[in-house]
């Protein structure tokens, strides 16, 4: 604040202010999980802003939702990769036993389950639904 650094200084308000809302809505205070939870949604609000005004054509508005997304991943922890997913989508089919493409859900399921926190459920899809692919295809 004392940098007047406004992008950090606004951004850390808006977080600060979801984790007392958060925190209001519960009667409570949050423990590290819950508050890990709060930020992944203000990433999540900060993706969808990215691309509604990249459709929109505001690349300015764009360029400033992508900042405050870089600020905020810097406090949460790294998130899994394609190929870091992979083994565990792997494990938990060879634990299931035969699967098909539309038991994808039951998949997603139990690899979410283990992922938690660590990887987007966009990207354990997408690793999900080709793997169950290649394996119909086998």
């Amino acid at each position: 604040m004392k940098a007047q650094d406004v992008l950090p200084r606004e951004t850390l308000r808006l977080a600060l202010s979801a984790i007392h809302n958060e925190e209001v809505a519960r009667r409570a205070a949050l423990d590290d999980a819950a508050v890990e939870t709060v930020l992944r949604k203000q990433t999540k609000m900060r993706r969808e802003s990215i691309e509604a005004f990249d459709k929109g054509d505001r690349p300015e508005l764009a360029a400033k939702e992508r900042a405050e997304l870089a600020f905020l991943e810097a406090y949460l922890p790294q998130q899994l990769g394609a190929d870091q997913i992979r083994p565990i989508v792997l494990r938990v089919l060879a634990e299931l036993g035969e699967i098909g493409p539309k038991d994808q859900g039951k998949v997603m399921q139990k690899v979410m389950a283990e992922l938690r926190g660590r990887a987007e459920g966009g990207t354990v899809s997408a690793v999900v639904g080709a793997v169950l692919k290649e394996r119909a295809q086998a």
